[in-house]
């Protein structure tokens, strides 16, 4: 009885790690993966660092990104943190 109680503590550890912490990361991850993938021409993101503009192209793992009428930045798609809603950002 005792081997039990050794056997199903551990188990009864990882169960608990496994759904408050290895669950809810890998469920962000692949919301994250598949945010980055619906990624388009004209959508408008922030990225990691604050900034925000309109995506002008996407070149496979990179995208070029439009702040102002000036100003476009080369950037990785993974550092897109939010896609905001179309007509946000105004006079990019």
């Amino acid at each position: 009885m005792e081997q039990l109680g050794q056997f199903l503590l551990p188990v009864a550890f990882f169960a608990i790690f496994y759904f408050l912490v290895i669950r809810p990361q890998s469920k962000r991850t692949k919301e994250h993966r598949a945010m980055v993938n619906a990624l388009t021409v004209g959508s408008e993101v922030i990225f990691a660092g604050g900034l925000m503009g309109r995506i002008k192209k996407i070149e496979g793992d990179y995208a070029v990104v439009s702040l102002n009428n000036n100003t476009d930045i080369k950037v990785q798609r993974a550092s897109v943190i939010s896609v905001l809603p179309a007509g946000t950002i105004e006079g990019v």
